[in-house]
């Protein structure tokens, strides 16, 4: 783990956030209906603004979409909160992606996959009707992004290479587990095969039109 890397994980005003954000799930999840539909992941997720056009009308499906990812997190971090950002809601479907953090983060890629695939074994051991999508990263841009120091850093161990990889071994993993592995992000990326910059506002994470993509790829499953 680089010393950029550390000073992120250990900054104590994202710390502060993370803990916010739990505690605000936490509340809200005293009033969800449950047997919904389930966003869960980290920043990519998180900022993906699904309840906020649910709220305003501008979407509407069978089954109310609820959000409950958090910025700057790991698998690890799902499984020690597994409870309040999962279980509480009870969901009926589940949408995941989760991982681009410790690809970053340089954790050991063995204790990576091994912590997803303990993710899904104890969503389908504890909500064992629910069903579970495992999603494919979606794609970066280094080429046009990453002249900044912030985005330096997002870069320096992120790449499409290497969430090309970490995909196809969680594609494998969601096939020996029995769910669907889903490639929801087919419109995001140039002829080169990096996120189109018109879609990103750092080169990986979204902005609300990149999301629009997403949601269109995912409306058959939703």
């Amino acid at each position: 783990m680089s010393k950029e890397t550390q000073e992120l994980t250990r900054n104590p005003n994202l710390i502060a956030f993370q803990t916010n954000l739990l505690a605000e799930y936490q509340e809200k999840n005293k009033t969800v209906k449950k047997g919904q539909t389930l966003f869960i992941g980290s920043s990519i997720m998180e900022l993906f603004p699904i309840e906020k056009w649910e709220e305003a009308g501008e979407v509407k499906f069978d089954k109310y979409i609820y959000n409950r990812a958090v910025r700057a997190t790991t698998t690890q971090f799902v499984l020690d909160h597994i409870t309040t950002q999962i279980f509480d809601l009870a969901p009926s479907k589940i949408f995941i992606n989760i991982g681009t953090n410790d690809i970053g983060f340089q954790v050991e890629p063995e204790i990576f996959h091994e912590n997803y695939e303990k993710i899904i074994r104890q969503i389908q051991a504890t909500l064992p009707d629910a069903e579970i999508f495992v999603l494919k990263y979606y794609p970066v841009n280094n080429v046009d992004f990453g002249s900044d120091k912030d985005e330096a850093v997002l870069f320096a161990t992120r790449s499409n290479a290497l969430f090309n990889q970490a995909s196809e071994k969680n594609r494998e993993m969601a096939q020996k587990l029995g769910v669907p592995f889903l490639a929801v992000s087919e419109g995001l990326a140039d002829e080169h095969g990096n996120l189109k910059k018109a879609y990103t506002f750092d080169g990986a994470h979204l902005l609300p039109d990149g999301c629009k993509v997403i949601l269109e790829n995912l409306v058959p499953y939703l």
